[in-house]
């Protein structure tokens, strides 16, 4: 227990740089310390945001007394609606906001104060759609997807949010986005009002992560690290004892992966990701990026204590004291290592924010965060 002690800080370091450079979920037990730099990208990867012709409240996003509504215009088979445009009104009050859909159909009203509000869409050679009201509470996030019909052809409106299509949509976002279009960057996400993903695909993208090259070349590198320097001397050495440090390594990465990316994300129906700020003095993203360790985005749009990555963090090293030689077993090990992973949340968090979208391949077009 000693020599782990000793040699843990000098680890970290390199599970820290390491985590840089590949998807890896924290959870990494003394000297294991990595994290999962991973985002998104779908059959839309070129799609634009939403042009807004008025900007009345957007820079108030963050505030938790307002709230979003977006959604995706579709046609009758299923095909996005570029170019559409949506009216948004109070119940019983004139038109407050105008957007258009973008190349990839979605729209978004962002920075509403909480109210009862209606949505009318029109686009050349399509019904005109009205919505019914719409309640928006404090800090909501409403998702509205709509799909139109051929002027002069069947009349009705699709309002039901169709939301396994828009969370199977980020998915294939974040599989296709990767630094240095080698490394993944499964969950970083660049548009800052991505539809939430349901449980299905938060344990789809997370074992996209677990099985993806890199994290095995990444656990390689971990377990040659400790094998060099000596950790766990009960492993032995020579092939023996690196197998046995490359089975404690990988199994790190799939509890961690699993319980703080998946599990404890669809049981508190929490986001996964860290979504890009991009605008703001440098003092407030880097806050904005360190809080993100501890504070996340539900999927509701709320923004509240990120209980996924530490109960994450914290399961996955009290997990690691079935498989690590019993001389380096025992509280502190949990402890050390489930505030180590927070801290590597963190710092990870301020490379995603500074560093890594100029050299992630395949972020859609168009998406720069905060808007």
């Amino acid at each position: 227990m000693l020599d782990a002690v000793r040699w843990r800080k000098p680890l970290l370091a390199i599970g820290c740089i390491l985590a840089i450079f590949c998807s890896f979920m924290p959870s990494f037990a003394v000297a294991q310390q990595s994290f999962s730099l991973t985002a998104h990208e779908s059959a839309v990867a070129n799609a634009r945001q939403p042009q807004a012709t008025s900007s009345s409240g957007a820079n108030r996003v963050q505030q938790t007394s307002s709230g979003a509504i977006t959604g995706t215009v579709l046609d009758t088979n299923g095909e996005v609606l570029q170019g559409a445009r949506l009216t948004l009104a109070e119940q019983a009050g004139p038109a407050i906001r105008t957007v258009q859909s973008g190349a990839d159909g979605q729209f978004a009203f962002t920075g509403l104060p909480q109210g009862v509000y209606k949505l009318t869409v029109t686009a050349p050679g399509m019904s005109t759609f009205t919505s019914p009201p719409i309640s928006l509470d404090a800090g909501e996030f409403h998702i509205v997807p709509i799909t139109l019909s051929v002027f002069g052809g069947t009349t009705h409106v699709t309002v039901t949010a169709n939301k396994e299509q828009l969370a199977e949509q980020q998915v294939q976002i974040a599989v296709h986005q990767r630094i240095a279009g080698v490394i993944p960057n499964f969950y970083s996400s660049y548009d800052w009002n991505a539809p939430p993903m349901q449980a299905k695909q938060k344990f789809q993208l997370s074992l996209r992560s677990i099985v993806d090259p890199v994290s095995f070349l990444t656990v390689a590198g971990l377990a040659g690290a400790e094998q060099y320097k000596g950790i766990f001397p009960a492993y032995g050495s020579g092939i023996e004892g690196y197998g046995k440090r490359y089975g404690a390594a990988f199994a790190n990465h799939v509890s961690g992966t699993l319980l703080g990316r998946a599990v404890f994300p669809s049981i508190f129906h929490q986001d996964p990701r860290y979504f890009y700020k991009g605008k703001g003095s440098i003092p407030s993203r880097m806050l904005y990026a360190i809080s993100a360790a501890v504070v996340t985005r539900g999927d509701n749009g709320r923004w509240q204590p990120n209980y996924s990555h530490v109960l994450g963090n914290f399961s996955a090293a009290a997990i690691s004291n079935l498989y690590y030689p019993a001389s380096d077993r025992g509280a502190s090990l949990v402890i050390l290592n489930g505030l180590a992973d927070i801290g590597a949340n963190a710092v990870s968090n301020v490379i995603r924010e500074f560093v890594l979208k100029r050299i992630t391949s395949h972020v859609p077009e168009g998406a720069n965060g905060q808007p």
